[in-house]
């Protein structure tokens, strides 16, 4: 069983804000929840929603229709009143309701008890706990906690401003169906926070970004975590000082990362180009977004595949990360920074709006503090050489200040790091460079295989996509196919011989590619064109959503047909 409420309104009404009373609120009650947030580039204004889905079973994806829709605005009914279940309710912040629409005065009610509109989301949120046939009192419990440090006055006003809202909803005949709340207490992750909590868990000192949505939850979350784990935080001028700063700090020794999307990835390809060429371990956290160009900045998609993989100008080795769920995102950050670290290269890891804005509860993470080898030589030789070459193409990695020298050139140089012009010598260091791809390679995360062995087709996915995706084949499976889903969390670079191991472990041959739909948010179908070139698959079926909203679980079953 499960529920989707849907809170909408303008930028300013507090949709964010009850959105968010109800995650913690109801992951109290011991129920599975998942968040999405659909908001516009503008601070007052506008159409804005916040789902929250519940259930008691665990949940990967976000629904296309809304059992409970609280309208803070009339907007959101005349948008949004079509996208609600035939059993469903509105909740209009009014006086005047009619078919499915109850009227509940919320911002009057919050100017009666509060004397200000501005808890008018406690109010909505205790009409959608009373609706849903939820004790208020868990979601005052929560109010309590939340509004803690701003006083009792607005704790208890809060608290009666909830309570009255379920007044309001229980003046009203019957309920809406909601799940059975069986007791789990797990942690509420975001994604954004997710991620910078591992990078700080991970050992990074140093973020440099400038910001940029949808990227800036990681960087905002980064600046919070800065006291407890002694980073240093900089909001550069630009995206092309950020990852500047990020290549000095590695080149000293310093973990660094920067955090950046759309076209603030695009000016700093130049920087990324120059950490292939110095051997520098930078990380960036890509949060991907529609565009060309400025195109839906606070909108989801996943069109910067092939942009992150050939990133820079001139050839060299990289690697690229694309998390499908929240506890993915904080394992494979770490395992970027290890990568970036170990192989001395730009690593990327690809996310998106509907990642990083992203709630749902979880086991809890691991806590401990423990920063990544950074593959340091503490004695270094008196022949040290900063890019000497190895069969591996890793050199041994000292840092300026020790009793070595540590020269480095954008240039093309020799092994000790001077300029040359030695065309044999060009080669031979660039070869060196590419040869970490084949140790990249050889450590490849492979595809995971979700649904029963033998399926009589393939749904191939990566990034954030895993949810949706691992959605409809449950449900497909309960209608009666025979489906599966192969997920890429890495997308770059790809072990063929690994992905058709796991292709064929699970009972499925990738060549027999009229089975396969390749699910991506782009409108060009980029990972399954890569897969066709490294002769993975052949043309095969897709679907592609690239309106700036998300996949759902509903959505892709229905269109699997």
């Amino acid at each position: 069983m499960d529920t989707n409420i849907r809170v909408a309104g303008e930028a300013g009404q507090g949709v964010q804000t009850t959105g968010m009373l109800l995650v913690h609120a109801l992951a109290s009650l011991g129920l599975h929840v998942i968040s999405g947030q659909v908001y516009m580039s503008r601070i007052r204004g506008g159409l804005n929603w916040y789902d929250v889905r519940i259930a008691d079973y665990p949940l990967y994806s976000l629904r296309e229709k809304a059992d409970i829709l609280v309208a803070l605005a009339p907007e959101a009914v005349d948008e949004l009143g079509d996208e609600v279940a035939e059993n469903g309710r509105i909740l209009f912040d009014g006086k005047d309701g009619g078919d499915r629409v109850l009227a509940m005065p919320f911002t009057e009610t919050a100017k009666e008890v509060a004397g200000s509109a501005i808890m008018a989301n406690a109010v909505a949120a205790g009409a959608a706990f009373a609706l849903l046939d939820y004790p208020v009192d868990k979601l005052c419990e929560f109010l309590a906690r939340h509004f803690e440090k701003k006083g009792d006055e607005v704790v208890s006003k809060n608290i009666e401003c909830a309570k009255r809202g379920a007044q309001l909803a229980s003046d009203h005949a019957g309920h809406v169906e909601a799940p059975t709340h069986n007791g789990i207490q797990y942690d509420v992750l975001v994604g954004g926070d997710v991620i910078a909590m591992s990078a700080a868990r991970s050992g990074v000192k140093f973020v440099a970004a400038y910001p940029m949505t949808p990227s800036t939850p990681v960087f905002t979350a980064l600046a919070s975590l800065a006291d407890r784990y002694g980073i240093l935080v900089e909001q550069a001028e630009d995206e092309i000082m950020a990852v500047n700063m990020i290549c000095g700090a590695v080149y000293a020794g310093v973990p660094a990362i920067t955090t950046t999307s759309g076209g603030g990835f695009a000016l700093m390809t130049e920087g990324v180009s120059l950490a292939g060429m110095l051997e520098l371990p930078i990380v960036i956290s890509l949060g991907q977004r529609p565009g060309p160009a400025t195109g839906l900045p606070t909108r989801t998609g996943q069109e910067d595949l092939r942009l992150a993989i050939h990133a820079g100008h001139g050839e060299f080795a990289k690697a690229v990360f694309a998390p499908g769920t929240i506890t993915q995102a904080y394992h494979l950050t770490r395992r970027a920074l290890q990568t970036a670290h170990k192989y001395q290269t730009p690593t990327i890891l690809m996310t998106d709006q509907y990642l990083v804005d992203q709630e749902r509860n979880a086991p809890a993470l691991d806590d401990r503090y423990d920063p990544v080898d950074r593959h340091i030589l503490a004695d270094p030789p008196d022949d040290y050489l900063r890019y000497a070459v190895t069969e591996s193409g890793v050199s041994p990695r000292a840092l300026p200040g020790s009793n070595a020298f540590v020269i480095v050139d954008s240039d093309e140089h020799t092994e000790d790091g001077h300029i040359t012009e030695n065309l044999r010598k060009r080669v031979e260091l660039q070869d060196k460079r590419m040869r970490k791809l084949q140790g990249m390679i050889g450590e490849f995360l492979p595809p995971e295989f979700y649904g029963p062995k033998n399926p009589e087709q393939l749904l191939i996915c990566w990034g954030s996509t895993y949810g949706p995706v691992r959605e409809a084949v449950d449900r497909l499976q309960e209608a009666g196919r025979n489906v599966a889903l192969l997920h890429f969390p890495q997308v770059w670079p790809i072990n063929v011989e690994a992905v058709r191991a796991a292709a064929a472990n699970a009972g499925f041959d990738l060549s027999n590619s009229d089975q396969i739909v390749c699910v991506e948010g782009n409108c060009t179908a980029q990972f399954a064109s890569l897969l066709r070139e490294l002769n993975l698959i052949g043309p095969c079926r897709t679907m592609l959503r690239y309106d700036g909203l998300h996949f759902t679980g509903d959505q892709i079953a229905r269109r699997v047909g």
